[in-house]
């Protein structure tokens, strides 16, 4: 096959990594209105787990040693556990656009937290203003929303989707801490398996579930879409973008994830959508992008 034509592939790969990953929350979103959202995390983690372990399974990889489980439970807990466990909580209280938009905050996070907390001062005057155009697109969407009435659980749903974000930031600091010699999709596979056990225990502890057998038919069949299509599939398309396509052009999916799931949201859930939260929305994700810009710049040097 040409390049040209593992090139127009890749584009189609993160075209539609890009537009279903965005529309994943907006799925999520729609499930939980019907059944709590750690449960429906758990089930969508531990079906995507199950078809990824069994995939490489059949392929020889061999179980992980000791050392390896503890290092996928820790990533499992940071990553996944807190990052879609709360963050599918917090959207039966806040918009799937915006959680979908605090979630793509984790390049600014994990830059800060390096810096408060690793005192990591290699930093460049690119990612300070990067740092200071996502903060301030935050500030402006949060401003509209601080003079509006908020529907209840509106700011628990916000400080869920922070802590979610939160975990992702740590989880990508320990990973370049503490690489292990996995293959990193089965190493994912692994991943989901054990975070459904997290997040299934929270969901059991903190009484947010329902007998299987209530869970009802438009669920399941939403819960499908975000397993086979927003899990599986899209997997396999983002690996094969990130194959074929420059990283920088491989990861602008994270940009587009937000406004996917803002407009989606608008469109099928009727979702509030203005002017100024698109306005501060575009704002925040430039600041992500000049901040993982400048980081690749920096490690290029």
């Amino acid at each position: 096959m040409s390049t040209t034509d593992n090139n127009t592939k890749g584009y189609l790969a993160l075209a539609a990594t890009s537009i279903i990953w965005g529309s994943t929350w907006v799925g999520s979103r729609y499930a939980v209105q019907f059944v709590p959202g750690l449960q429906i995390s758990s089930i969508r983690q531990f079906l995507a787990g199950s078809v990824l372990l069994a995939f490489y399974l059949i392929k020889g990889e061999k179980l992980p040693t000791w050392q390896q489980f503890k290092w996928l439970a820790l990533v499992a807990f940071l990553i996944i556990a807190l990052n879609n466990g709360l963050g599918t909580w917090s959207v039966k209280y806040i918009s799937s656009g915006l959680a979908a938009l605090i979630a793509a905050l984790y390049p600014i996070c994990t830059v800060l937290l390096e810096m408060l907390f690793f005192k990591k001062t290699n930093n460049t005057p690119l990612t300070f203003v990067g740092l200071l155009v996502g903060i301030g697109g935050v500030a402006f969407v949060f401003y509209e929303n601080a003079f509006q009435a908020q529907p209840p659980g509106y700011a628990f749903g916000v400080a869920l989707s922070i802590t979610g974000m939160l975990g992702w930031s740590l989880g990508t600091i320990f990973i370049a801490r503490n690489k292990h010699s996995m293959n990193p999709y089965y190493a994912t596979g692994w991943q989901m398996i054990i975070a459904s056990a997290m997040i299934f225990a929270l969901s059991r502890a903190t009484g947010n579930h329902i007998p299987i057998a209530a869970i009802p038919s438009n669920v399941w069949i939403t819960m499908a879409y975000l397993v086979i299509v927003g899990s599986v599939l899209t997997f396999v398309a983002f690996v094969y973008s990130v194959k074929h396509l420059p990283a920088a052009i491989a990861s602008l999916y994270a940009y587009i994830n937000p406004i996917v799931a803002m407009l989606v949201g608008a469109w099928w859930l009727h979702e509030k959508l203005t002017v100024n939260l698109l306005i501060g929305s575009v704002i925040t994700i430039a600041g992500v992008y000049i901040v993982n810009y400048s980081l690749r710049r920096r490690k290029a040097k």
